[in-house]
């Protein structure tokens, strides 16, 4: 069968292509009609701009030509023989890519949509799974202070998950109108200007000489990886949630130092590390100690069924999948505009 995809063909090349899938299924898999996806800023830029250095060593999981995504919520057409949890008709969360049609494997992370989430709200929380990573990797104690670093997509929706879990967060950002889209959130402190601005609003509102409990790396850039460490407390945790990828040369001697001397914990914060699902031993008690990526999602579903977790503000563009460059270059080029893109795949659903 015939289908569309966003396809990112080179640096800063990117198409809608119509390309042949197989409709057979394995007995594990299952066949999914998209209705919404949901851009990644992170991923998806990095590797359409070619900063993604992946991007260009054959074989690897972004080599170009890349199939781009990973947040697809759709329904489902048909299911293989083994094939248990899903039946056509369900409305489906998956890490599938932009496709008006997708085969999912149920060993992947994939799950039901609650049936009163609006279905692209539900693709847009996908961006969330990455920002509750820090939190999941968290050693969280009572009521700590937590600054998270960077208020992009990400950033936001971990200072979010932060704030629900009893944190006292400061969204820490140089530009104005993430720190307003933040507060709009519910992060109740946000500070910006220079590193050293940021510093002392930290200080005046922690009362602790600018020390936090917790510090959140949300940009990826190392630079502010040091200043988040720098208003971490002794004894207190660095947690990288975005993924470094520009060189930053230096002498690292005096970092490791600081993280010697104060007992720093500095944790990565990669969402794909804990394991899709639960794992339980033949008594039914898990077996692993980190929070796995279904019950992960679960949560957020919650958390945003609920109202603690906001997610609409952040959805500034519902596209048609046919302006895809346009919207890679909206992201790029107008992020106080471009703030989360989703596409709508509906009208290209069946054969084209």
């Amino acid at each position: 069968m015939q289908i569309r995809q966003v396809v990112v063909t080179g640096r800063n090349q990117v198409e809608l292509e119509t390309v042949e899938m197989d409709a057979a299924l394995q007995p594990d898999e299952l066949l999914v009609r998209t209705e919404w996806t949901f851009i990644s800023t992170g991923t998806e830029l990095a590797n359409y701009t070619g900063k993604e250095p992946f991007a260009f060593v054959p074989g690897s999981w972004c080599a170009y030509p890349w199939k781009s995504g990973y947040g697809n919520v759709g329904t489902v057409e048909a299911v293989g023989s083994a094939v248990s949890r899903f039946q056509p008709g369900d409305r489906v969360f998956s890490t599938a890519p932009h496709a008006s049609c997708v085969k999912v494997h149920q060993a992947h992370l994939v799950m039901l949509v609650p049936p009163d989430l609006d279905p692209c709200t539900a693709a847009a929380t996908r961006m969330a799974g990455v920002g509750v990573s820090a939190l999941i990797m968290a050693d969280l104690r009572l009521h700590p202070w937590v600054a998270v670093f960077g208020l992009g997509l990400v950033g936001n929706l971990a200072a979010q998950a932060f704030r629900i879990m009893g944190g006292r967060v400061i969204g820490v950002d140089p530009n104005a109108s993430r720190r307003r889209l933040a507060e709009t959130c519910g992060i109740a402190h946000t500070v910006g200007g220079s590193p050293e601005d940021a510093q002392q609003a930290i200080a005046d509102l922690t009362g602790t000489g600018g020390m936090v409990d917790i510090a959140v790396e949300a940009t990826g850039l190392t630079p502010v990886v040091l200043q988040a460490m720098g208003a971490t407390a002794n004894l207190g945790q660095v947690l990288l949630l975005g993924t470094p990828r520009g060189p930053c040369p230096g002498d690292l001697t005096p970092v490791f130092l600081d993280i010697h001397l104060r007992n720093l914990t500095v944790r990565g914060a990669l969402e794909w590390c804990p394991p899709t699902y639960p794992v339980v031993s033949s008594q039914g008690k898990p077996t692993f100690p980190i929070m796995s990526l279904y019950e992960k999602q679960m949560m957020i579903f919650n958390w945003v069924q609920s109202g603690q977790m906001r997610i609409e503000p952040l959805i500034s563009h519902r596209l048609p999948p046919t302006t895809i460059r346009q919207a890679y270059d909206g992201l790029l080029r107008e992020p106080e505009t471009y703030i989360g893109v989703a596409l709508d795949w509906r009208a290209h659903a069946g054969q084209d």
